[in-house]
């Protein structure tokens, strides 16, 4: 979770329309206009069978220490479960926030309590309640997609400490050439500045080659990498032949840069402070301090980089002080200690969330940590998990690598060492990735020697250059498409543009080289990765969600969830402080009691209550096809047909007034419309209104949906900012 975003160019011709039309469409309940919904009913055009349970699906996360058992208190279980979502999605938060998960708090070090973390797979310890993740100390990075709480060991300014990648990284363990793989640490000045000289505190294991390079032709590296190149300065072609410090002369005169990067491909193996007993210590490389300036006219050298033990996601002053010079990296080793507990949040407990009920007796989908783990770890969890009888659905191995920086080709090379292992202990494991953190268009990277930028087709095109494909059973892909802060019409213009972000990302998957026999999963979603958003409490909230869901499984995603399943309670939004919200379904107090059910709770239930049939069975998903003379995509619908062969049509209206609507059935051979009584039920704007007031901020009136029958010669009308579901038969 909690994602780098790709922002799409959004359509200004769509936008002005939609402006304009709000600011003169004030009818409310008055139907403006008839749109036409047009069902492909034909059995060869159906797009998928679907269970109920198993397409829409939810989620649980880390949570603060100490609030886990008042969140799966037996009252919150049962008013989660009360939303009717199926199968469960577990996220790993660890992996953003650049720590080890110890899955199980029992478990072994390879040194005494430091080292290598394996958790136990014992059967005689007592059940997991929750988890905990451990910082690394040979972090690199000074920001992280997840809290923040740690720094980079490259510009600390600490003579003790060292940044190292990850040895799985390295020939013993990729089989390959370092060449191939190579490690690299950024430094961002966070303006251009005059550079010509740069001093790198080498240790073991250092750099045998290395370049270092600036960024040109582009802005962004970490934020845009396909506009521009790595360009190597003059004298930035290195070598290294003992750890210790090296200032080297770049440039005879400065040059204006921002973004410049060690990129190294030769390894000395030499060991590493913890000694010569683990081969992990002695592979990769470690760097205790980066430096980059200038020298002056004296022949000194001026550092242009602020050394303190303080990260952040912005320069400027935090709790710590003056933030560093930020930097970012390849990898990290996994190596840790006892010391380095996380003491201000967990992970639910994998039993606690197999015996909750959470997951309806369905298998789960679990992750295993692989950005900053062992192939030994991953496998200790699944073994664990078969021996406690907790059936599982498949197996994410790792999550966001995006947000890491991660480059295709290293992601792949510890995807295929961990599918190893795992299918050498189980070779039925459903195993898949990558888990992308959340784009909106296809996600790109550097360009390799060939120009390719995309992310996905280089990493499918590793697996494939190993005759490894098999080895990815599932495709999975988070999915946060907006900032969070938006209202009126720019809040409406995304709810109007979220159809065509969905094709956008699902096509450029397949055009990626995706095959189709290999599914499709969203894991984790909601409206913004903006944690304490608004926006999934107003009704927009709720219209978002349904499309969302119904319009990733209408595209052939196989399966998709809802983010986040807890009542976690409201907060404040750092960046639109009057709002007050959370991604959740429900408006709880700090001690997790729920105060009411919010809007993302209503659409569950207009999902899994009244489109699908509660009671299960095989529903058949078809295309539609909606046309409107007004404001492009403001009514989106969805067809399904029911197992007892009762049509059921989904309409989203995102529009400020009502319309009428027409629907039709073209079975290849006729031409229908709905028979007899239909059923009509209603969520929307009449029902739910949420009232802002800060943390007691919740929801009047909160009215479920409602139900009344239509006849065949009625008008069917669609209330303006709602979610209706029709339900009948058609004519024969």
């Amino acid at each position: 979770m909690r994602v780098f975003q790709t922002v799409v160019l959004l359509c200004a011709v769509i936008y002005e329309s939609l402006a304009s039309a709000a600011a003169v469409r004030r009818t409310g309940d008055v139907p403006l206009g008839t749109v036409e919904v047009r069902v492909d009913a034909r059995p060869s055009h159906r797009i998928a069978m679907l269970q109920p349970l198993e397409a829409l699906g939810s989620t649980v996360d880390k949570e603060p220490a100490g609030s886990i058992p008042r969140l799966y208190s037996r009252q919150n279980v049962a008013a989660m479960l009360d939303a009717g979502w199926g199968w469960l999605s577990y996220r790993l938060f660890t992996e953003l926030s650049v720590q080890d998960w110890h899955w199980n708090p029992t478990g072994r070090f390879s040194e005494k309590d430091g080292g290598y973390w394996t958790s136990s797979a014992s059967t005689r310890r007592s059940a997991i309640i929750d988890s905990f993740g451990y910082r690394l100390p040979h972090r690199g990075f000074t920001p992280d997609q997840g809290n923040n709480a740690d720094y980079s060991r490259l510009t600390d300014g600490d003579p003790r400490t060292y940044w190292k990648s990850n040895p799985y990284l390295s020939a013993p363990y990729t089989r390959e050439s370092d060449a191939l793989h190579p490690q690299w640490a950024v430094i961002d000045l966070e303006h251009r500045q005059a550079v010509d000289a740069i001093r790198i505190a080498w240790v073991n294991p250092y750099a045998t080659k290395y370049t270092v390079q600036y960024w040109s032709g582009g802005d962004d590296p970490m934020g845009d990498p396909a506009k521009g190149r790595w360009q190597a300065f003059s004298g930035g072609v290195l070598r290294q032949r003992a750890a210790s410090t090296v200032s080297a002369r770049l440039e005879t005169r400065p040059i204006v840069v921002r973004f410049v990067r060690v990129l190294m491909t030769q390894s000395s193996n030499t060991c590493d402070s913890h000694g010569t007993k683990d081969r992990r210590n002695c592979v990769g490389y470690a760097i205790g301090e980066l430096s980059l300036g200038r020298i002056d006219a004296r022949g000194h050298f001026v550092d242009a980089v602020r050394h303190a033990r303080c990260g952040g996601e912005t320069a400027g002053l935090y709790r710590c002080g003056r933030r560093q010079t930020a930097t970012y990296v390849s990898s990290v080793d996994p190596w840790h200690t006892a010391r380095d507990r996380v003491r201000d949040q967990e992970q639910p407990g994998l039993d606690l969330i197999a015996r909750s009920g959470l997951g309806r007796g369905l298998p789960m989908m679990v992750p295993v940590p692989m950005l900053y783990s062992t192939p030994e770890n991953a496998v200790a969890e699944i073994r664990y998990m078969r021996a406690h009888q907790i059936r599982l659905f498949a197996v994410e191995l790792g999550e966001e690598p995006d947000g890491q920086y991660t480059t295709p080709e290293d992601d792949a090379a510890l995807y295929l060492q961990w599918a190893r292992a795992l299918h050498a202990f189980d070779p039925h494991l459903r195993l898949g990735g990558p888990v992308f953190s959340g784009v909106n268009a296809d996600l790109q990277t550097w360009a390799d020697a060939h120009g390719d930028v995309s992310w996905l087709h280089r990493f499918l095109r590793y697996l494939h250059a190993h005759r490894a494909l098999h080895e990815l059973s599932f495709m999975s892909f988070e999915h946060y498409p907006f900032d969070g802060c938006e209202r009126g019409a720019a809040l409406q213009h995304d709810l109007l543009v979220e159809p065509s972000i969905q094709k956008a990302v699902v096509d450029a998957w397949r055009a990626d080289g995706l095959p189709s026999r290999i599914p499709m999963y969203v894991t984790e979603a909601n409206f913004s990765a903006t944690n304490f958003t608004q926006t999934p409490m107003l009704v927009a909230g709720g219209l978002w969600q349904a499309d969302y869901m119904a319009g990733f499984l209408s595209l052939g995603v196989a399966r998709v969830v809802y983010y986040q399943y807890e009542p976690v309670p409201l907060s404040q939004n750092r960046q639109c402080r009057s709002d007050w919200g959370n991604l959740t379904m429900f408006a709880a107090n700090s001690r997790a009691r729920i105060r009411a059910r919010t809007a993302q709770f209503w659409a569950a239930r207009m999902l899994t209550r009244e489109w699908f049939d509660a009671r299960g069975g095989a529903h058949g998903l078809y295309p539609v096809s909606v046309q409107f003379a007004g404001t492009p995509a403001v009514v989106t619908a969805y067809a399904l047909r029911r197992p007892g062969g009762e049509w059921s049509l989904l309409l989203i209206n995102k529009d400020v007034t009502a319309h009428t609507v027409r629907a039709t059935f073209n079975d290849g051979v006729a031409t229908r419309s709905f028979r007899g009584t239909v059923t009509r039920v209603v969520w929307g704007a009449k029902q739910y209104v949420w009232h802002t007031r800060g943390a007691s901020s919740a929801p009047q009136p909160d009215d479920p949906p409602t139900h009344d029958m239509l006849q065949t010669n009625e008008p069917i009308v669609v209330p303006a900012q709602s979610l209706i579901v029709l339900r009948g038969n058609t004519t024969s």
